[in-house]
């Protein structure tokens, strides 16, 4: 606990200190904005330079929020991003889906909540949830191109940001607040969820909470396809249940402001297997925030944040016995200071730690049958940098990171220290005052995670016996993006194409070999082996939208495709990788009225690792979402209905480890009512 007390403590004495030294400094002619002001702005959060999702042409974003977020929220942040462009997700289950970006995953994609990482453990496997909300969420951000760099060789692959205003950065006049009902047929949902805002004096304050509960979700045919025996009617173990809370303060000043927050989350969710087990998730999590406006001359947003997270889930079998447990508590810090335009050049500098304590233990002997306790200690410093010249944007930006990862003395395994380093450079030329076209070169290193060298026993959850490399070396990846787009006007497009290059990619190969709760090979064990093997792969794609009038009045349409496939070099294809797909969005719009169509086509996916055995048939999902809003004394009512799997599709997705066995969801349809105030 010494090392999470510490970071903290330093934290808020940085935050202090400098505020202290540059309150004199400010200047008294800047109000702060009211929250309807600040939630109605789509502003891109996680990028160097805060651009609006149009403008992402060097870093390819998508900013869900409002209306269409609501539209979209899920039982698991999976299900919430899993249409979007470029993304699908892992499907194992209701309980726990996390995104996929560009057919990478796990410790590839790095999920934050408000810019620092959730330090949950869902990186590791398919089986364990993203302990983070989406309901109570005001935006969530997604960066699929070199920008998602700057936050650690975790986004390789890209990054999730999910934003709420559990810290408070403005003054509202009066309280303000949103409450939810919903009720799912699919699964019997019910769930409520409320947030509230408010301020007395110099100090803003926000609360939020949300409760939910499912049971086992309906399915077209058997869980199996072909089998006569398998289980129909309802997925056996995909239940769920969610409680969260949160609380944040904020004291708001003309320099700016500095506040805290702590959420405690309690999530437990079936397993969809044979052995029919579940894992129960708590998280408790404390943030610091905060923000100078004008430091020092020359320099500006001077911004602190930290956070302190413990988190503990533990697998169950079926009748309540606990089979492992694992936890995971980390201190994080950021600091990031922005520049007055030097010569032209306006950029953004800063430094991240970050220092974990994992491990993966036997609930009944407590022996590392999994993963050994770790200690992980990251540093990084990183800079960007932006400047026009005519009409062309020029941004280059680049991460020097320190990652040492060391096991507890008592297992007497090898320290291993990685060195990374991460670099971009891209341009944007601006063609006319509608077109635009864009290129990044990038390059990054990933150290590999904790379980990759030190797993060494079973995995109930998806009966593996995972066997890790304490040799593996840093992954090393080479990435070209292109895009061209059309960013104005009711007609717009854009285009995306990319390639990464990865020498040393990680990847869990099996030989088919079942093994016991030792790992010794026998016919009829319960354990696949799963070894962490190093190779080169490169995984190349393509992304497309057009849309009219998509947040106008009236007609809107939107057309969108993805692709990508990835592949071991000389071994064939990597497992898990996504279906091509192409989709369809008819909406429209009329005072209180908004209704949306949705078609989405994937194919079948053929393209299996040498080790996968099942190919995922196509599919063709239609959606609706229809809502209807109307004042209400003071607030604002949302009467709204959702229908899902309209046609009832058996749809098996191709991320998913559990996809011969676990169909998602069938027709269902979502009702509910929001208000506003």
């Amino acid at each position: 606990m010494q090392f999470q007390t510490c970071l903290m403590r330093a934290a808020v004495l940085s935050a202090l200190t400098t505020m202290s030294l540059s309150v004199s400094a400010q200047s008294n002619d800047e109000s702060n904005p009211n929250k309807t002001d600040q939630v109605s702005t789509v502003t891109l959060t996680s990028a160097p330079f805060g651009k609006a999702d149009g403008l992402q042409i060097l870093n390819p974003a998508k900013i869900l929020s409002g209306p269409e977020l609501k539209a979209k929220v899920g039982t698991s942040l999976g299900e919430t991003l899993g249409s979007e462009l470029g993304v699908a997700a892992s499907g194992f289950g209701a309980g726990a889906s996390r995104p996929i970006i560009r057919g990478l995953e796990g410790p590839r994609v790095k999920i934050l909540q408000n810019g620092l990482s959730v330090a949950d453990v869902s990186s590791l496997s398919n089986d364990h949830a993203v302990a983070t909300e989406s309901s109570t969420a005001q935006q969530i951000e997604i960066l699929r191109g070199p920008s998602a760099l700057l936050y650690g060789s975790g986004a390789i692959g890209g990054l999730v940001n999910v934003i709420d205003n559990r810290i408070p950065t403005s003054l509202n006049k009066q309280i303000s607040g949103e409450a939810e009902l919903r009720y799912g047929t699919v699964n019997k949902e019910k769930s409520a969820s409320a947030a509230l805002d408010g301020s007395g004096g110099e100090i803003a304050w926000h609360f939020d909470g949300n409760a939910r509960k499912t049971d086992d979700y309906r399915i077209p045919g058997r869980t199996e396809r072909n089998n006569p025996d398998a289980p129909s009617g309802n997925l056996p173990t995909s239940f769920t249940r969610e409680t969260s809370v949160t609380g944040g303060l904020s004291l708001i000043q003309n320099w700016g402001y500095v506040g805290v927050a702590i959420q405690n989350l309690n999530d437990k969710y079936g397993i969809p297997t044979d052995e029919k087990s579940f894992i129960d998730l708590q998280q408790t999590r404390y943030d610091l925030s905060g923000t100078i406006k004008t430091p020092f001359p020359h320099f500006k947003d001077l911004q602190i944040k930290a956070a302190y997270t413990d988190y503990k889930h533990s697998e169950n079998a079926e009748d309540g016995s606990a089979l492992s447990n694992f936890k995971n508590r980390s201190a994080e810090t950021r600091l990031t200071i922005a520049h007055d335009a030097w010569a032209g050049w306006e950029g953004v500098w800063g430094i991240q730690t970050e220092n974990t304590r994992f491990s993966a233990l036997s609930a009944s002997t407590g022996r590392p049958d999994t993963v050994p306790t770790t200690n992980s200690k990251t540093f990084a410093a990183f800079a960007v940098e932006q400047q026009q010249f005519g009409n062309v944007v020029v941004n280059v930006g680049g991460r020097i990171e320190n990652v040492v990862r060391k096991p507890t003395a008592e297992f007497q395994l090898q320290k291993r220290d990685f060195t990374l380093g991460s670099a971009s450079i891209g341009a944007l030329w601006q063609i006319s005052k509608e077109y635009a076209a864009g290129a990044t070169v990038s390059y990054a290193q990933r150290a590999p995670t904790t379980e990759e060298l030190y797993s060494d026993g079973p995995h109930e959850s998806t009966a593996t016996f995972d066997i890790g490399n304490i040799r593996l070396g840093k992954e090393n990846s080479r990435n070209l993006e292109l895009s061209l787009q059309k960013s104005t006007g009711k007609i717009r497009w854009k285009i995306n194409a990319f390639v990464n290059k990865i020498d040393n990619f990680v990847y869990g190969s099996t030989d088919n070999v079942f093994v016991s709760e030792e790992g010794v090979p026998e016919l009829g064990g319960v354990f696949l082996r799963r070894d962490w093997s190093q190779a080169a792969a490169t995984i190349r794609g393509a992304e497309a939208e057009l849309s009219y009038n998509e947040h106008g009045e009236g007609l809107s349409l939107r057309g969108f495709a993805d692709t990508s496939r990835g592949r071991l070099d000389n071994l064939g294809n990597l497992p898990l990788q996504p279906a091509s797909r192409i989709g369809t969005d008819i909406g429209y719009r009329h005072a209180g009225w908004r209704g949306v169509l949705s078609v989405v086509h994937a194919k079948a996916q053929e393209r299996l690792a040498s080790f996968e055995t099942f190919s995922t048939p196509s599919y063709t999902k239609v959606d609706f979402n229809l809502s209807y809003s109307h004042p209400f004394y003071n607030s604002q009512l949302t009467w709204f209905a959702y229908g899902k799997n309209l046609f009832n599709q058996d749809i098996r997705l191709a991320t998913s480890v559990l996809r011969e066995t676990v169909p998602q969801p069938g027709r269902g349809v979502v009702l509910g009512v929001r208000a506003a105030f």
